[in-house]
Parts: C-alpha cells; structure tokens; sequence
C-alpha cells in the first residue's frame, strides 16, 4: 500500500548515481600522478535510470517476476581526454568541474527528496 513514489525513487537514485560519480571523480584525483592511469566517469543520470527503470517492467513485491535485489550496478568508463607524457588522461581542472556537477546533481535530488517530503506530510496534516 505505500510503496515508494516514483518520484523519490527517482531522487534516490540521483543521489547514489550523484555519490558514486563523486567516488570515481575522487579515484580519478588520487591517481593524478600515476603514470597510464586513465581518467573514468560515470554515464549521464539519465542513460543509466532509463536503462535500470525507465522501461522496464516492475515488480510489485520482493522475487515478483523475477525482480533483482537492486538497481545494476554502473561500471565506470574511460572519459578519453590528452593524454600526459606518462600515459595519465587525468585534468585536475575537469575533474573539479565534474565534482560540481556532482555535487548539484545531489543537492537537487535531496532538494527533491525533501519537498516530497513536505507535501506528503502537508497531506497527512502535519508539519
């Protein structure tokens, strides 16, 4: 009977897709220095939700259709840019702007997340 909205389970999985592209971005900033090591990113929220989610069927209880545990978990990519003259794809610079981009994408989905919160609780007549 209350189950999740898809809207906050659209949130929710904006702010995990935003947590684990962090994580990379944070791996790709450690390994500035290591000679060869190529630069990763995650795919575009979207690409990813659409292919867990979007079209796929639902299932209404837990082994319902054979439904997995979880979402698939998202493998890193390589993001291609120069490369240094060790081997090494990773820009100081484009990985702080990829952090931000992260660091809104979650801020939205807790943004979100929370307005959700309040009319459900507006709703229910309380505060």
């Amino acid at each position: 009977m209350f189950e999740k909205l898809e809207l906050t389970r659209m949130a929710q999985s904006l702010a995990a897709n935003a947590g684990a592209r962090l994580g990379v971005i944070a791996r790709n900033v450690a390994n500035a220095d290591t000679p060869g090591y190529k630069a990763r990113d995650l795919p575009d929220f979207a690409q990813t939700y659409a292919a867990n989610d979007g079209l796929a069927m639902r299932a209404t209880r837990a082994r319902h259709l054979g439904a997995p545990d979880g979402a698939t978990p998202v493998e890193p990519i390589f993001s291609g840019g120069s490369a240094a003259p060790n081997g090494n794809t990773v820009s100081l610079e484009l990985e702080m702007v990829k952090s931000v981009e992260a660091r809104q994408s979650h801020e939205m989905a807790l943004a979100i997340y929370r307005a959700t919160s309040d009319v459900i609780r507006a709703s229910l007549g309380r505060k």
